[in-house]
């Protein structure tokens, strides 16, 4: 049916262009626009305004027989707020009449037209609008004022059909409801301008509000028109945008089939999300809610968008919906206007055949009077109305001002308009410059395209202390409260209070304000409810998406060991610095253990005592052997080599304790170069002691006088040779690149080793060199004179020690090379008292005994004897 009107209509647009204003108009042109006007109130003036009001909700469906034309559309559904913004528009109009700053001497008219929610009924309003001046007069002459602008439409939807066909006569559209970010588009749509703010501020503040409150799961819905589709699409794209996910999305059917509400509201239970989220009408949302109140769905959260959430029709007829919070458009308290609304007279002049039926309605009653009707289907009652019922001893939606938004946003377009229309008239009458006065339009013969630049340049401070004015794309700043519904006293309908608010043009940290301990939430309590697909992360843990599911679905994944997260919901594990580690809980990262030898732990403390136990137990060998010097044992065993060995084996037992503790500057080349040198004298000291044994026994051969070069000053020389070339490797290692500490981090992650390093490897390599040679050398000429005959004979014993020596250092190496961490020192501490004990017993040991122990054989009779045997 709509199509076939919607098709009349443009017919009759296309006979219009070819009749434009310009021509003469006859009488019969007057007449042929007269079934426009069908559901018209208007009130003549010098300038006439009009105004679009959705003063029913639908359409009374009509049988088309398609032999004669349609009759004239019925409506249903009397809508109370809508009618109030009627009213209130012409309370706007006379409040500008009677002030004489604004638009003096200026009469503004007005034509207000119900348009029931119907675009075929939209176009043909605006059809009436273009065609004024084809229409006669209140005196009956075909010369009616042009209509330069119309304050609505408060359809997004209707205000883009009508859009297209207004732009043909650049004719302005001034909204107070239709709030698409669709119609921001000034290529499509050049002539809108709007008091309430684009949705793209309100979708994109939700999804702020929403992330504001922890709500990463939630359930997201629209109304099947471009408001709905439009900023559903804006609010998921910022919500994807934010990281929160959604369980749902779904678009409400404008006239939904029962079995449509509850497939829909299966979606609504089925879904783990507990906030819905919705951009709607309250006609679109209403059944919706019905039905999840039928089925017992009463645990969800809402969020509603300004279209829908501080509609009394709602929030009047379900209390189960205590606790839902959304945005709203600026209220405003305005004088006088309740007074106004309360002072309707249904049958006064003008005529307004809404205002009778709203009666009727209202007091149930009938004025039985031949009088045109609204679009509305009249209602007969058995009761006479008087006209004398009183509005003030009602309570509706009609006389509520207490929430007075969409009307507050009227009542900036209607003055809008009437600044405008001001700066015009204005132009009008500056003097002085009559080439300006040539180009200003003249406001009693006005044309809809002349208001255009004047409604761009409106900037004013309303009485409320607001600033009016539109942006580059026509729009209002994007200002709003935030409401929650709170229970009422007991018997009232749920109270809508501020909470909040949000200012798009403010900086982005000051733009929403939140107050939450005013918040009552749906189950009563203070509390934010939870709306989460998996559970927050804490502390120590990580994010792992689940395949195939969204981002907020998710398992918490334990931080490895290095790595933390120090916040909730992280999706990645910081990496500690190289310095530091996770600690147990992986939600900090703390110093790393540092590990070395210390003389304090069991490990460091026993090698210490072994290595004093040892410079003991040298010491008391010397302390023997000196107590004894004059012995024929001690004696033929060449004792000043043999204190100097001693001397050797003490340093080598302290040289160990230089390998505890935490290295350092000094201790590291001290360490490295005392192992150097006292292995280094303690080897000479030995195979001084081997070459001696071997020239001693060659001495006894007759005209060897080979003996004469290995005294006691020659000994000495050769010791002294012998450890002063290791000494001068040393010194060279030292001035060129000495050992020094490091944190060594490769080894374990978790703690950082203090070692030394070596500096040159080479060098290093040439110190352990020289000192294997030496014992190697040393070995081979003992084991060479081990079978020699008599009791001076140290060889075998040397042997025995070199043996031990190089059996000790070669199972060192792979030793050393696989231990790990301060092992490895404790390694090196064991090799080298290890190789000093056996040095130490297997030289001195024997010798102790025979000089402790059994002293009958500590004299020169006996080592004679022995000799000669």
């Amino acid at each position: 049916m709509q199509l076939l009107q919607v098709t009349t209509l443009l017919l009759m647009l296309l006979l219009l262009i070819l009749l434009c204003p310009e021509h003469s108009a006859s009488e019969i042109e007057c007449e042929r626009w007269a079934d426009l006007d069908f559901g018209v109130f208007q009130k003549e003036g010098q300038i006439i305004l009009a105004g679009y009001f959705p003063i029913h909700s639908q359409d009374v469906p009509q049988e088309l027989s398609f032999e004669s034309a349609p009759g004239k559309t019925r409506c249903k559904g009397f809508n109370l707020r809508a009618f109030r913004w009627s009213q209130a528009m012409i309370y706007f109009i006379e409040e500008i009449n009677r002030n004489p700053n604004l638009l003096p001497n200026i009469t503004l008219g007005y034509r207000l037209y119900d348009h029931c929610w119907l675009m075929a009924q939209s176009v043909r309003s605006s059809l009436s609008v273009v065609s004024q001046s084809l229409k006669r007069n209140s005196t009956g002459a075909c010369s009616s004022p042009p209509i330069p602008l119309i304050i609505g439409d408060p359809s997004s939807t209707l205000s883009m059909g009508i859009a297209r066909l207004l732009n043909l006569f650049k004719v302005p559209l001034v909204s107070y409801f239709a709030s698409c970010a669709c119609l921001s588009d000034k290529k499509k749509f050049p002539y809108i301008f709007r008091t309430i703010p684009s949705d793209a501020y309100q979708a994109s503040a939700l999804a702020r509000l929403v992330k504001h409150l922890g709500w990463t799961w939630i359930g997201a819905m629209g109304g099947d028109d471009a408001y709905g589709r439009t900023a559903l699409e804006i609010f998921l794209a910022e919500v994807t945008r934010l990281g929160l996910c959604t369980s749902f999305r779904a678009i409400i059917p404008k006239v939904p089939t029962q079995q449509q509400i509850e497939k829909f509201v299966k979606i609504i239970r089925d879904s783990t999300a507990r906030v819905l989220v919705a951009f709607t009408t309250e006609e679109d949302i209403q059944p919706v809610i019905e039905e999840m109140i039928r089925q017992n769905v009463t645990d969800r959260q809402w969020v509603g968008s300004e279209a829908w959430v501080t509609s009394t029709l709602i929030s009047s007829g379900y209390p189960n919906l205590s606790g839902t919070i959304g945005f709203a458009i600026r209220r405003a308290d305005i004088p006088g206007l309740k007074k106004f609304l309360q002072n309707l007279q249904p049958l006064a002049e003008p005529y307004n055949p809404s205002a009778r039926e709203f009666w009727e309605m209202q007091f149930q009653c009938s004025f039985n009077k031949d009088l045109p009707l609204s679009m509305g289907d009249l209602e007969h009652y058995n009761r006479t109305c008087t006209g004398q019922e009183r509005i003030e001893d009602t309570d509706t939606i009609y006389n509520d001002v207490s929430q007075l938004r969409v009307t507050y946003n009227l009542h900036k377009a209607v003055y809008a308009v009437a600044h405008a229309l001001h700066s015009l008239l204005m132009c009008q009458k500056e003097e002085g410059n009559s080439d300006k006065q040539k180009q200003c339009p003249d406001i009693l013969k006005l044309q809809p395209w002349q208001v255009i630049p004047y409604l761009k340049k409106v900037n004013f401070t309303n009485e409320f202390g607001d600033s009016v004015y539109f942006d580059e794309f026509g729009n209002a700043a994007g200002s709003y409260d935030i409401v929650n519904w709170h229970k009422g006293a007991e018997g009232r309908p749920l109270e809508i209070v501020k909470i909040g608010r949000f200012d798009s043009y403010l900086a982005t940290e000051q733009q929403l304000v939140l107050y939450e301990e005013n918040i009552v939430w749906h189950d009563g309590s203070k509390t934010v409810p939870v709306s989460v697909c998996s559970p927050s992360c804490l502390p120590g843990y990580r994010k792992a998406t689940r395949k195939g599911q969204p981002l907020c679905c998710y398992d918490c994944v334990p931080c490895a060991e290095g790595s933390i997260s120090n916040s909730i919901d992280q999706s990645e594990c910081t990496s500690c610095p190289e310095d530091l580690w996770s600690n147990p809980q992986r939600n900090s990262c703390v110093e790393k253990q540092i590990e070395f030898l210390s003389y304090t732990e069991g490990f460091g403390m026993a090698l210490a005592a072994t290595a004093i136990v040892g410079v003991v137990a040298t010491s008391s060998v010397a302390v023997i052997f000196l107590r004894h010097r004059d012995t024929p044992l001690v004696r033929a065993n060449n004792s000043e080599l043999s204190f100097l060995l001693l001397l050797s084996l003490t340093f080598c037992f302290l040289c160990a304790l230089t390998f505890l503790g935490q290295p350092s500057r000094w201790a590291c080349p001290l360490r490295r170069t005392a192992f150097g040198l006292t292995f280094a004298l303690c080897l000479s000291c030995l195979l001084s002691k081997t070459l001696v044994v071997l020239m001693a026994f060659r001495a006894t051969l007759p005209g060897d006088n080979t003996a004469r070069w290995f005294r006691p000053p020659q000994q000495r020389m050769g010791v002294f040779l012998c450890s002063a070339l290791q000494c001068a490797i040393c010194v060279a290692w030292l001035t060129t690149a000495p050992p020094y500490p490091v944190k060594n981090n490769w080894l374990y992650r978790d703690r950082i080793i203090l070692e030394c390093h070596l500096g040159s490897v080479a060098l290093f390599c040439c110190v352990l060199g020289y000192i294997g040679c030496l014992a190697v050398f040393c070995f081979i000429l003992a084991f060479l004179a081990r079978k020699l005959p008599g009791n001076f004979n140290e060889a075998k014993f040397i042997t025995f020690s070199m043996l031990i020596f190089c059996a000790v250092w070669i199972a060192y190496i792979p030793a050393y090379v696989s231990s790990p961490g301060k092992f490895t020192v404790a390694v090196e501490i064991f090799a080298i008292l290890a190789s000093s004990f056996g040095v130490l017993l297997c030289i001195f040991a024997p010798k102790c005994y025979i000089i402790i122990f059994m002293p009958e054989k500590n004299t020169k009779k006996y080592l004679m004897s022995q000799k000669v045997r």
